[in-house]
């Protein structure tokens, strides 16, 4: 019995081992996500505003194409307008000149306006794209050592696991999971009992039960909270 309780104490300080190994496991992955994370919100932003740029400078180009057209068609009528022998057709191809002029100075502020605003989008990318460096190159020695240290974690949680089963295989069904059960539940499973009392839950044990305990007979468990119980013949 004395061989099983020492079994079960040094699996006990294995799972714990193993329970602050993955708990610290789990925290260097979430911040490693959030790094991530943080650096894709950044990039899809940098994405939309290129792809907005896009749309206006294609829609840039075809007012352009347009422009171009509607200056040609002033220049044409202008071209017209020595070969005219009446008044009245003079003064029409004036009024289209007119005409093709306002439409022209039309185009003309709506390509300045997308001029302004692929200006102001391009301004916005670039910040975005600085902030984005910016991060990278704050987080990269960060990175490196989460990516360290999650291979480190890993090394370290194969051998504890590897000892925890050397410590579990030996011992009773019943026994495993008794422990299993009581680890899941309340998280310690073996306690020292002093001065007939558990130390799990402070609470007074019978003194027969407390007295058999030195013998080391068999696996004695605390009636309140159910732990396995041991005592230091040494204290």
């Amino acid at each position: 019995m004395e061989e099983q309780m020492k079994r079960l104490k040094n699996l006990q300080g294995l799972d714990q081992e193993l329970g602050c190994l993955r708990e610290n496991r789990e925290k260097l992955e979430k911040e490693q996500q959030e790094i991530s994370a943080e650096q894709g919100r950044v990039q899809t932003m940098i994405d939309s505003l290129s792809a907005d740029i896009e749309v206006l400078m294609v829609r840039r180009g075809e007012l352009r194409q347009a422009l171009l057209v509607e200056q040609g068609n002033v220049e044409k009528a202008e071209g017209r307008l020595p070969e005219i022998k009446t008044q009245k057709e003079y003064l029409a191809v004036l009024k289209e000149i007119d005409v093709a002029k306002k439409v022209n100075k039309d185009i003309s502020d709506k390509i300045q306006q997308k001029e302004n605003e692929i200006g102001a989008l391009e301004q916005e990318r670039m910040e975005k794209q600085e902030s984005l460096d910016a991060l990278k190159e704050q987080v990269k020695d960060r990175c490196e050592e989460i990516r360290k240290s999650l291979q480190d974690s890993e090394d370290v949680l194969a051998e504890k696991s590897s000892q925890r089963a050397s410590h579990l295989e030996p011992l009773p069904l019943p026994l495993r999971k008794r422990y299993q059960l009581l680890m899941e539940r309340r998280g310690v499973a073996v306690v020292e009992a002093r001065n007939g009392t558990c130390l799990g839950c402070n609470m007074h044990l019978p003194p027969q039960l407390f007295n058999s305990l030195f013998r080391a007979t068999e696996i004695q468990s605390c009636p309140h909270c159910s732990r396995l119980l041991f005592v230091d013949k040494e204290g």
